[in-house]
C-alpha cells in the first residue's frame, strides 16, 4: 500500500467550472441551513414553552435534535465529499465522519420508532397512558436510544474505526461495510424498525376508526363532520409519515439487498446518502407543521415575543 501511495501520492482533482462549483456549494449551504433552521424552530418551541413539555413533544425534541445535527455535521461533510473529487478534510475526519453519520441516522430511526410506540399507547391504551408514559420514562428511553445507536455503530464500523493509521492514499477516503455487516444493519436499522412502525400505525388507524364508529353510533349528527375530518387527517398524516420514511431510507439499503458491499467510493453512494439525509429536512414538516401549536410557536419566535418576561408561560395550545 505504501508503494502504491508513493506511486499515486496525490489525488487527481476534478477541475469543475467555477460557476458550477459555486452553485453546488450554494445549494449545499442552502439545504444544510434549511435543515438546521427548521429543526431549530422545533427545538426552541418545545424547550421554551412550558405547555409543550409533554412526553410526546420530548420525542419530537429528540428527533429534531438528531435531524439538526445531520444538517449541521453530516450534510456539510457529505457535501464536500460529493463536490470535491479528493478528500480534503484530513485523516481524522475520514475515520470519524462515517461514525457520526451512521449514529445520527440510526438515532433518527430510533426516534421515529419511539414516536410510533408513544402514539400506539396513547390511542390504544388511553386509560393507562398517563401512568405508563411519563416525562421521566421518555427521557430515559431517549437517552438509551442515543446510547444504543452509538454502541451499535461502533460495532458495525469497527473495521473502519480500527484503521485510523491506514488511510489508503493522500486525498482518498474510502469507507467499506462488508455484506455481512450491511445485512445486519439492514435488519436492525431498517427491516425491524419499519415492521414495528407499520404494525403499530396500522393498529392505531384501526383503533381510531373504531372510536369514530362508536361516536357515530352514539351521536351520529355530532360525529359525522368530526369523523370525516379525523379520517382524512389520520390517513394523510400516517401516509406521509410512512411513505416519506420508506422512500428516504429504502434506496440506501438497496445494494445490500443485491448482495453488494456498501462503499463510499461507489458511484451511487452519494445519491443514496443524500436521499436518506433529506429525510432530516422533511421530518420537521411532517412531525411539526401538522401541529397547530408549532405554527403559533414559530410566530412567537419570529416576532421575538419569546424574549419577553414570562414568555415560557404563554399558551400555545
Amino acid at each position: 500500500m505504501d508503494a502504491l501511495c508513493q506511486f499515486n501520492s496525490s489525488c487527481r482533482a476534478l477541475q469543475r467550472p467555477h460557476a458550477e462549483t459555486a452553485f453546488l456549494y450554494s445549494l449545499l449551504a442552502f439545504v444544510s441551513l434549511l435543515t438546521v433552521a427548521l429543526n431549530l424552530l422545533v427545538i426552541v418551541s418545545i424547550s421554551n414553552f412550558r405547555q409543550l413539555h409533554t412526553p410526546t413533544n420530548m420525542l419530537l425534541l429528540s428527533l429534531a435534535a438528531s435531524d439538526l445535527l445531520v444538517g449541521l455535521l453530516v450534510m456539510p461533510i457529505e457535501g464536500v465529499r460529493t463536490i470535491e473529487s479528493c478528500w480534503v478534510l484530513g485523516r481524522l475526519m475520514c475515520v470519524v465522519s462515517p461514525f457520526i453519520s451512521y449514529s445520527l441516522l440510526s438515532a433518527t430511526v430510533g426516534n421515529v420508532l419511539l414516536i410510533s410506540i408513544n402514539r400506539y399507547l396513547a390511542i390504544c391504551d388511553p386509560l393507562r397512558y398517563s401512568s405508563k408514559v411519563t416525562l421521566r420514562k421518555v427521557k430515559l428511553c431517549v437517552c438509551l436510544s442515543w446510547a444504543c445507536s452509538s454502541v451499535y455503530n461502533c460495532l458495525i464500523l469497527k473495521d473502519h474505526l480500527g484503521k485510523a493509521d491506514q488511510l489508503m492514499c493522500h486525498g482518498e477516503c474510502v469507507m467499506v461495510v462488508s455484506h455481512i455487516a450491511g445485512t445486519v444493519d439492514l435488519v436492525v436499522t431498517f427491516f425491524l424498525p419499519c415492521a414495528v412502525i407499520l404494525v403499530l400505525n396500522m393498529k392505531v388507524c384501526v383503533t381510531a376508526m373504531s372510536h369514530i364508529r362508536l361516536m357515530r353510533s352514539s351521536n351520529p349528527e355530532a360525529a359525522a363532520q368530526h369523523s370525516k375530518r379525523s379520517e382524512r387527517k389520520a390517513a394523510r398524516t400516517l401516509g406521509v409519515v410512512i411513505a416519506v420514511f420508506l422512500v428516504c431510507f429504502c434506496p440506501y439499503f438497496y445494494p445490500t439487498l443485491l448482495g453488494h458491499d456498501i462503499s463510499s467510493s461507489s458511484s451511487y453512494f452519494a445519491a443514496l446518502s443524500w436521499v436518506m439525509m433529506l429525510n432530516s429536512s422533511i421530518n420537521p414538516l411532517i412531525y411539526a407543521l401538522f401541529y397547530p401549536w408549532f405554527r403559533k410557536a414559530v410566530k412567537l419566535i419570529c416576532t421575538l415575543q419569546i424574549l419577553l418576561p414570562n414568555s415560557r408561560d404563554i399558551r400555545v395550545l
